[in-house]
């Protein structure tokens, strides 16, 4: 229970000091964008390392030389909410996640994301939705990354399953001819979901698969994208749960 305190502690106090620090890089933002943008992925990454040093995570990270030096789409198994933490403390290149649209209840928070090109998805009709999907094809073709969990919510089912996946997310891909990279993660769920409200000192595998180019797969499976980027990350956790 010690590190959850010590974490929401951290939290609270890095969201309360940042308001200053929020005005001042939107000012750098009216000179300079891009070092702005860079600015606030670098302070975020930031806060994130040190959450997961508090959380007591640590991470054998495999793959990491397979993402191309260009804007991609992420996709990953989705058991923790520190897969977020996990996957975006590592990120090169600047890259938006999409989340809920519940998170726009959060000032502050919701403010860092609009930073960070987060998208806010709104699964209430399928045009809201498509919204965020073009938002999301507009920043690929302007350099930069997305990270989605097709899943479409936290798997809590077995260490070794995966609930169907949403295939609209890698519409992102087709449309922009982008590289899907697949995120295989093991043993999230051990750190916070598993014995919730507390943290446990965790070992976590996570691994990079091969660039996915859409464009360059046969018919049949582009047809079956969905479940074909499904079945990798699959095999590649099933493979990896040794490594824990």
């Amino acid at each position: 229970m010690i590190r959850f305190l010590l974490v929401m502690f951290f939290l609270i106090l890095y969201l309360i000091l940042g308001i200053p620090v929020l005005l001042i890089e939107w000012l750098i933002g009216k000179i300079n964008r891009r070092a702005r943008d860079y600015q606030s992925l670098r302070m975020v990454q930031y806060a994130f390392k040190f959450i997961l040093k508090i959380a007591g995570v640590t991470a054998t990270v495999i793959g990491e030389e397979r993402i191309p030096d260009e804007p991609v789409l992420f996709i990953g198994n989705h058991r923790s909410y520190f897969d977020i933490l996990l996957t975006y403390s590592r990120c090169r290149r600047l890259t938006g996640y999409v989340a809920k649209k519940e998170m726009l209840r959060y000032p502050l928070l919701r403010d860092w994301m609009r930073y960070l090109y987060c998208l806010f998805l709104d699964r209430s009709t399928p045009r809201e939705g498509l919204k965020t999907i073009l938002q999301a094809i507009e920043y690929i073709n302007r350099g930069i990354s997305i990270c989605i969990f097709p899943e479409g919510t936290r798997n809590e089912g077995e260490e070794l399953t995966m609930l169907p996946f949403k295939d609209g997310a890698l519409k992102i891909a087709e449309k922009t001819g982008c590289a899907i990279i697949p995120i295989s993660m093991n043993n999230t769920y051990a750190i916070f979901e598993k014995q919730f409200p507390k943290l446990r000192k965790t070992h976590v595998v996570i691994e990079y698969g091969e660039p996915i180019y859409p464009g360059k797969l046969d018919k049949e499976t582009r047809k079956h994208l969905g479940s074909y980027c499904r079945n990798k990350i699959l095999e590649t956790i099933a493979a990896n749960q040794s490594l824990v």
